[in-house]
């Protein structure tokens, strides 16, 4: 049987995006009515499409098959009774030969919108019609303002695995994330968001499971619409796919009920399906050629380091992750997706990235995704795939040349000082981070297009990057060819664990330092769960194979991680109670703007900064006066003291027009935040003992 022609329908013909939002990709998947299930499957190229329906009870045993029928733009269709809640089924397809093209009717395949999935063994996979229906009660999505988000980054497994508050049963799955004891953490710590690393289902790599390893992150999708189940308890998995995505909204309904918004890193760049000749499970079966980037002679242009990327190009696979981000925004309540690797869904069909590609534009004006955090890793592999700050207007990213300023100055460049004797840069670049990065995000973006990071989950852990120089990635079976070998790190005089106090100390300071920074910086700051007590991975900086102890977390915490989180705590409050330090927009010389923060800087004696004190590599020490500009919130200003030596310093607060009295609420010298330091006046003085931040309220 052959395709027709494709002839998509379009209600605005004339707009970029209007390829992808064809109402000829509407209903794919499978979607259930009166007398069984209609499928509706995408192929371009295909010749024949086949659905292939499993034992209730054997997923290998073939219990009925069903021919689809072609109904023009690509689209193949089937109605049939056989298609229930709870029915396994995979699809076939035959095709032409030739460059490109991969097709084997041989071959079970799983349904790209398959909201279920099961496997019955390594690299096998089996669609699965799920029960989609959950009751939300009243319970609302928070629509956190992003100027009040605080992000924090982890993993469904290793967050929960060992804590002691979680029933055993729970450790490691949805239903822990959610937990009453976990709850209490994300909001006495303060953060407002937890974002998850990959829950789409996915696969280990065939080179992992040699080595007896693991794809521990899950930046190995197989399907863009299935949870991935093995995150569920073992009572869901055992009930199958419908329980395994109840589980998951049940996470959502009860973190939205305490206030905590739910953040998805979502892998559209690729899939597990890897290089040709490697385990297929979809798209190379479906439709090689439309669904992956490669040269006219079929070779993959592979631009995620992956094996192969995902050809957003073609209308169908944009419009795929177009309807997966709906599915998950509004079917699982999720309220926001960082998009890992995003210029690859920016690439056109030369392969080149574009901000004002349709999937970006789309994205960001589909009426059904309002509200919705979006968030980019702003590089990816190939040619021109570095671009932080060339996203458009409504995308927020990774801000990289934030956490490498930030590392540097309260690092590298102390590490060089204690080599040479001199710093090599001043202050200048750190204060434009600590700014918004105004010289990276245009106006009309402002500040919260800046997601502020110091760390992530690829990279060393915040205790690694003031304890190690170099990696120690030797479990990784790489031969420590993997990881970065430019991590920015200081380990403070000695490499690794020590009992030596004068460095151990130094290296608490660097920390409070960092967390300091993030959390009082302009922008979004996200913190990366463990940091906020000092967790380790031994100086391994790309555990992602690890499904261990070494990437868990360890609740069991020491007086001084007690005193670190406690400090993170008293950050994200006052960051709360400050919009001075959140600004919505920047300000303008000539103009008042809403939401901006008005911000002069001081050096050391209360002085206007010189552009020659802006320059001198010697020069590190400013105070940072930040008024905001009320608009939903009463006016309110700070002053953030920052010296970024290891000598001592003499401070003169400044005289600033109507201020009487500087109130410290908080400084990186404290082992433990003190809140009781007597409140300053203009002029008064103080020492700076060095590296340290000092925060103030002007009143």
């Amino acid at each position: 049987m052959t395709s027709a022609p494709a002839g998509p329908t379009t209600a605005a013909s004339d707009t970029p995006t209007a390829g992808l939002l064809s109402d000829v990709y509407d209903d794919l998947g499978v979607r259930l009515h009166d007398g069984g299930g209609t499928l509706r499957v995408w192929s371009e190229h295909a010749t024949e499409l086949e659905l292939v329906v499993f034992d209730d009870d054997d997923p290998d045993w073939i219990v009925d098959t069903v021919p689809l029928t072609a109904v023009g733009g690509g689209v193949w269709e089937a109605t049939t009774p056989a298609l229930r809640v709870g029915v396994t089924y995979s699809v076939r397809v035959d095709g032409p030969h030739g460059p490109g093209m991969t097709f084997n009717p041989a071959t079970l395949l799983i349904d790209p919108y398959a909201r279920g999935l099961s496997s019955p063994g390594i690299h096998s996979w089996r669609s699965v019609v799920v029960d989609e229906c959950f009751d939300w009660g009243d319970v609302r999505t928070p629509a956190t303002p992003l100027d009040r988000t605080v992000v924090y980054e982890a993993h469904v497994r290793g967050l929960t695995k060992r804590h002691p508050g979680v029933p055993a049963a729970l450790h490691g799955t949805y239903a822990g994330v959610a937990h009453p004891a976990m709850i209490e953490h994300y909001r006495s710590l303060g953060v407002t968001a937890i974002e998850l690393l990959p829950i789409h289902a996915f696969a280990s790599e065939p080179r992992l499971l040699q080595l007896g390893l693991t794809n521990y992150w899950g930046y190995n999708s197989v399907g863009f619409f299935a949870p991935h189940a093995a995150y569920a308890t073992a009572t869901a998995q055992a009930e199958g796919p419908t329980s395994v995505l109840r589980e998951l909204k049940g996470m959502v309904k009860l973190l939205h009920a305490a206030g905590i918004e739910v953040i998805l890193d979502v892998v559209f760049n690729h899939t597990s399906e890897q290089g040709l000749g490697e385990p297929r499970s979809s798209f190379r079966g479906l439709d090689n050629r439309s669904y992956y980037r490669q040269a006219q002679d079929g070779t993959y242009i592979d631009v995620t380091g992956c094996g192969n990327s995902l050809d957003t190009s073609t209308d169908a696979a944009a419009r795929l992750v177009l309807d997966s981000l709906r599915y998950w925004a509004n079917d699982v309540q999720i309220d926001g997706f960082r998009f890992d690797l995003a210029p690859v869904l920016g690439r056109d069909r030369a392969h080149t990235f574009t901000p004002e590609h349709p999937l970006l534009q789309a994205i960001i004006e589909d009426p059904a995704l309002e509200g919705v955090k979006m968030i980019a890793e702003p590089w990816d592999v190939g040619m021109g795939g570095w671009q932080t700050g060339g996203f458009g207007p409504g995308w927020s990213e990774w801000n990289d040349r934030y956490r490498d300023r930030v590392r540097n100055f309260w690092l590298s460049d102390i590490d060089y000082s204690r080599r040479a004797d001199i710093t090599p840069v001043g202050i200048g670049g750190f204060a434009t981070r600590l700014a918004g990065s105004a010289n990276t995000f245009s106006s009309e973006r402002g500040p919260l297009a800046s997601v502020n990071f110091v760390t992530a989950h690829d990279g060393f852990t915040l205790h690694d990057l003031v304890s190690y120089d170099s990696k120690r990635n030797d479990a990784n079976g790489e031969h420590g060819r993997d990881g970065a070998d430019t991590n920015r790190s200081f380990n403070h005089g000695f490499e690794g664990p020590t009992d030596d106090e004068g460095v151990l100390a130094a290296r608490r300071r660097a920390m409070r330092n960092l967390l300091g920074t993030l959390l009082l910086s302009a922008g979004v700051p996200m913190l990366t769960a463990g940091d906020e007590t000092g967790r380790t991975q031994n100086g391994n900086n790309n555990a992602y194979c690890h499904d261990s102890a070494l990437t868990w977390y360890d609740w069991s915490l020491q007086p001084w991680q007690e005193d670190l989180r406690a400090h993170v705590e008293v950050l994200t409050r006052i960051r709360r109670e400050n919009p001075a330090l959140r600004p919505v927009r920047f300000a303008h010389a000539e103009k008042t703007v809403p939401g901006a923060s008005v911000i002069d800087w001081y050096d050391e004696g209360g002085h206007t900064m010189s552009v020659e004190q802006w320059t001198d590599p010697s020069h590190r020490t400013l105070q940072y006066d930040a008024r905001s500009t009320p608009e939903n919130e009463a006016a309110n200003r700070t002053l953030l003291v920052v010296h970024g030596r290891e000598s001592d310093l003499d401070i003169t607060l400044p005289s600033l027009e109507g201020i009487t009295r500087f109130v410290p609420l908080w400084s990186s010298v404290d082992e433990r935040p003190q809140s009781d330091a007597v409140p300053l006046s203009p002029g008064d003085g103080f020492t700076a003992t060095g590296p340290s931040m000092y925060l103030f309220r002007a009143e």
